[in-house]
């Protein structure tokens, strides 16, 4: 599918497309595999329209199961829309609004930040109460695994603490602190051999499990580090996208300026393609052992990622256009993501749907095709989608994001309400709101909230009562604002930021460029 093709699929389709599937008799326990990426954009794939990255693999999936259009993340960023899968609730309910360890109230000005507001209080932990998708799962007579980036606790909310009997890879830290080439300087996952890559060993441990588990039904959670910062890939890999940039044609700029960091405007980094593509080859790895065992026909695979591509504040990675924003951000490239879902005894191939569904939804889905009694009073922001997989309709709702913080990507301190195509982002700075109309504005830049002004005005009062409602943290006002240090330090970001990335931009594609002697550990070294 080209580029072209999906923005089509994302702007012009109706808001329901319905899909002929060839129902056979399911299992009465089907087999899960959950694959969730860190930090991956919807315009990242192959199928999605990307002709700089290869990923064949996810590519044969979407194509083997459905493809959610408009598949969202609970959040812009990692543990909020983390927790939101594991307990089916919307962000501003569990109380994870930003990322475990991120500053809020005055310690924001540890990081010398000149803001209007002090960012919320959230909690820092998934709390014990919460019957976990995994716990449900378990309940059931489910064996329960994970592999990979947890970032929702430290000791005691562990993956183990909440009903994984299994953890490799799952701990406090939402990076890869040894990147991503052994030893991995990771207390949940031993070192074998120097070089490993890291996503290649989390998908062999998740075969592992599932080979020693053929015999019994086994919900297995395959959580990536990748393609999170730092990014990092091996010499190969980074020659084979460094001539594939430069024969596809260099832009001769690579970055405007967003609102206030700049944002990648083209897909050409190599290192980060190489991240990229090692990711796909271990979905490939996953795939190909389900069926090697035997195993693909009974299983259920779902695959997303938990936020927007990084196209400002971390490494800068990629481009989300025509999407707007991208990781941090209240637009679209923050929170529209990857979202598909293979259900084989549907027999669905190539089905697309275009109807808006959330994170929150996986919880439900996943039980209901499973055939396991709901829990609505625990995902109570999540709806079943199997009646869609079937070719029927789910009711019509909205959804809503909670983000009353700052991030290091250029994102404001905002909520969102979602709803029958209609857009609105209302923010907490100065309680001004933006309305856009996603199918005949994917990049957001026609805001109508003064053409709509009784729809903004509905939709406002709707999201405002909706987080009254859950009991929503709130940002203060920082008294301590400074405007001027402020306009200092945007004016910095302009003079010295945008420069600085250009020119680290041609030297990443320049023929002579080498992070360091070993490539990040790729290169296991002699003794």
């Amino acid at each position: 599918m080209t580029l072209k093709n999906f923005t089509f699929l994302l702007a012009v389709l109706p808001i329901f497309l319905g899909c002929k599937t060839n129902v056979v008799s399911p299992p009465k326990k089907p087999n899960v595999v959950f694959i969730l990426v860190d930090d991956l954009g919807l315009m990242d794939l192959g199928f999605t329209g990307s002709t700089y990255y290869e990923t064949p693999n996810i590519d044969r999936l979407a194509k083997e199961g459905m493809v959610f259009t408009q598949g969202y993340a609970a959040s812009r960023v990692c543990s909020p829309s983390r927790a939101s899968i594991m307990t089916g609730k919307f962000t501003a309910r569990h109380g994870i609004t930003d990322w475990i360890g991120a500053p809020s109230g005055t310690d924001w000005h540890k990081l010398n930040r000149h803001d209007k507001l002090l960012p919320a209080a959230y909690k820092h932990s998934l709390a014990k109460e919460e019957v976990t998708l995994a716990e449900a799962m378990k309940n059931a007579g489910y064996k329960t695994f994970y592999a990979g980036k947890w970032h929702l606790g430290g000791e005691g909310n562990l993956p183990a603490d909440h009903s994984f009997d299994i953890n490799k890879g799952g701990f406090h830290s939402g990076s890869p602190l040894g990147g991503f080439f052994a030893p991995f300087n990771n207390p949940a996952l031993e070192d074998k051999e120097n070089g490993e890559n890291l996503s290649m060993r989390l998908a062999k441990e998740t075969v592992n499990f599932i080979r020693d588990h053929k015999e019994e039904n086994f919900f297995a959670f395959l959580s990536f580090y990748a393609v999170h910062a730092p990014i990092q890939t091996t010499q190969q890999k980074w020659e084979k996208y460094r001539e594939k940039a430069v024969a596809q044609g260099l832009a001769n700029t690579g970055y405007v300026m967003e609102r206030v960091l700049p944002i990648r405007q083209e897909q050409d980094n190599p290192i980060y393609a190489g991240l990229v593509e090692s990711m796909d080859d271990a979905v490939g790895e996953l795939l190909n052992s389900l069926k090697e065992l035997g195993l693909d026909k009974n299983t259920i695979v779902v695959f997303t990622s938990d936020n927007g591509g990084v196209a400002s504040g971390d490494n800068f990675s990629t481009a989300n256009l025509p999407l707007r924003g991208g990781k941090g951000y209240q637009w679209e490239g923050g929170i529209r993501e990857p979202y598909v879902i293979k259900v084989p005894w549907l027999a669905q191939e190539g089905a697309i749907l275009d109807t808006p569904v959330s994170g929150t939804d996986f919880y439900p889905t996943i039980l209901d095709l499973a055939n396991i009694k709901l829990l609505p009073e625990q995902h109570i922001d999540g709806v079943s989608l199997k009646p869609l997989m079937e070719g029927k309709r789910i009711a019509d709702r909205p959804l809503f994001w909670h983000y009353p913080h700052y991030g290091n990507q250029g994102g404001n301190p905002s909520s969102i309400i979602q709803e029958n195509g209609w857009k609105l982002i209302h923010y907490w700075e100065d309680g001004k709101e933006e309305l856009y109309h996603l199918p005949s504005d994917i990049g957001e830049q026609h805001n109508l909230v003064e053409e709509e002004a009784a729809l903004a005005a509905q939709l406002s009062e709707k999201l405002l009562s909706w987080l009254a409602a859950v009991n929503a943290n709130k940002a203060e006002t920082d008294p301590e604002y400074n405007e001027t240090l402020a306009q200092e330090r945007f004016k910095r970001t302009v003079e010295k930021t945008l420069p600085y990335l250009e020119k680290e931009r041609q030297e990443i594609l320049s023929p002579d460029f080498m992070p360091n002697a070993d490539w990040w550990g790729s290169k296991v070294t002699e003794d």
